[in-house]
């Protein structure tokens, strides 16, 4: 069941600020507050791995006298956060959903994780995730469960990340999406997410998957919330030279811009092959949201990206297996079954094939990027089903056709690098959300937000949350 709620725990990080900022709401006060539901609600949802409680105190009643005293550090100053548990945090475990790392205590943060405490955020702790933020959680973790309806599927890999912040135990989280693992969960869970560019935010400390898919982003309640995370986490970093030295704009002001006379591309062939009615009916009305507010509908012809699904897992299990091959296989036993089937699968495949994958991901780039010249936002589903019961999702091993139709929209837009939004669009009949997607230029994350911010300005799917 979804309800609009104006519950302190399910304000939009946004909101919150304005509020700490004037001093209207204590930082420890909701700090105190959240840490209650984390102890009430976590013990059925399992969306923590970790929860630092003494720290987030700590640096609760620090922003506290910081705002007092007239040092206010910025919008998420006081905010309590929390981070998928492969972003490093100095002297805590990050297991990064494996057994194997569940003694890992690194001794620096993420870059992302140093970002959000210098903006002064308040990080409650650590999120869980599948195992090495593959497809399924490692056999010894017990997997989070859907606020909206514990049958259905939380969305992988951010599954805790996209659990804690639709049932209100954080205000926002950083995750990672290689493949869907920010789009699924937002999804899933009615949530925002925005997976950057490519080399727009740091990876360093961030554990890896698969270097050249993953997109470290962040997860929130709506696009202003995310504009506001990724101002803080995005830009240059000397410790991974992938980061691009691109200027960081002032993303919460493009986000109140609204369209304008912005050209939203549709393709009806791609949106509408197999896809179920409901999926349809939130893109038919997402078109005349947009064309209400000044926008331009164009019909346009994808690039197939047929072979880019299918390429897209021997590029990741290549790339998984230097990721893990001071592990893998000299701790093979302790990995579960579907992580080191992928591991294996990359140590198989032959140089000259994965070359062949590079070159067709930089022809899928280049025709991205020719379609982005004539367009400035494509409009696609995230899947092309509603929401999946986990009777389903515990058949994928066995339907090939339902784990491509799951990729469809989200992997070839890891493969080319393209920055994308995940907007909640609509609930099916009992009350379980359905989503769709933005897609835009490398580096041209200002108009997703723009766009994100205007629909929600004007719609409130983005407002209701599960009744806990």
């Amino acid at each position: 069941m979804n309800v609009l709620s104006t519950a302190p725990h399910y304000l939009e990080l946004s909101e919150l600020a304005a509020r700490l900022r004037t001093g209207t709401v204590s930082p420890v006060d909701v700090t105190h507050t959240l840490l209650e539901r984390i102890s009430r609600l976590d013990r059925s949802l399992n969306a923590y791995a970790l929860v630092t409680a003494d720290d987030a105190l700590a640096q609760a009643e620090l922003a506290e006298a910081e705002i007092k005293d007239g040092r206010y550090r910025g919008p998420l100053h006081g905010v309590p956060l929390a981070v998928k548990d492969l972003c490093w945090v100095e002297g805590h475990p990050t297991a990064a959903g494996m057994s194997i790392h569940r003694d890992f205590r690194p001794t620096e943060n993420a870059t992302v994780v140093q970002r959000l405490k210098e903006a002064g955020a308040v990080i409650l702790g650590k999120l869980q995730l599948t195992e090495g933020a593959y497809s399924d959680h490692h056999p010894s973790i017990t997997a989070p469960k859907n606020p909206w309806n514990p049958d259905y599927w939380p969305g992988i890999s951010s599954s805790g990340a996209g659990a804690a912040t639709a049932a209100g135990l954080c205000y926002g989280a950083v995750a990672s999406d290689t493949g869907g693992s920010i789009r699924w969960p937002c999804a899933a869970n009615g949530l925002t997410g925005l997976k950057p560019t490519w080399g727009r935010v740091s990876r360093h400390g961030v554990f890896e998957l698969a270097a050249t898919l993953d997109h470290v982003g962040p997860m929130a309640r709506s696009a202003r919330d995310c504009a506001l995370l990724l101002a803080a986490i995005a830009g240059p970093d000397p410790n991974d030279p992938t980061a691009l030295f691109d200027p960081v704009p002032d993303y919460a002001a493009l986000a109140g811009r609204g369209v304008g006379a912005l050209r939203v591309g549709v393709d009806p062939g791609w949106n509408g092959d197999d896809v179920d009615p409901a999926v349809k009916a939130v893109l038919s009305e997402a078109e005349d949201v947009f064309r209400s507010m000044g926008a331009t509908i164009v019909e346009v012809t994808c690039p197939d990206v047929t072979q880019a699904i299918t390429d897209w897992t021997p590029n990741c299990a290549v790339e998984a297996a230097v990721a893990h091959e001071a592990t893998y296989p000299l701790r093979k036993s302790e990995y579960g079954p579907v992580l080191a089937s992928v591991v294996e699968d990359g140590r198989a495949l032959s140089g000259t094939d994965y070359q062949k994958i590079l070159l067709r991901r930089l022809d899928l780039r280049g025709r991205m990027a020719a379609l982005f010249g004539t367009i400035d936002l494509l409009l696609t589903p995230v899947h092309p089903f509603g929401p999946l019961s986990l009777e389903t999702i515990q058949t994928l091993g066995t339907q090939p056709d339902l784990i491509f139709k799951l990729q469809r929209y989200t992997c070839p837009f890891n493969m080319t690098g393209n920055p994308t939004i995940t907007l909640p669009g609509g609930y099916t009949d009992t009350g379980l959300p359905i989503a769709f997607q933005l897609v835009t230029a490398h580096l041209d994350e200002p108009t997703l937000l723009r766009a994100g911010a205007a629909f929600q300005e004007v719609t409130t799917w983005h407002r209701r949350h599960p009744t806990a």
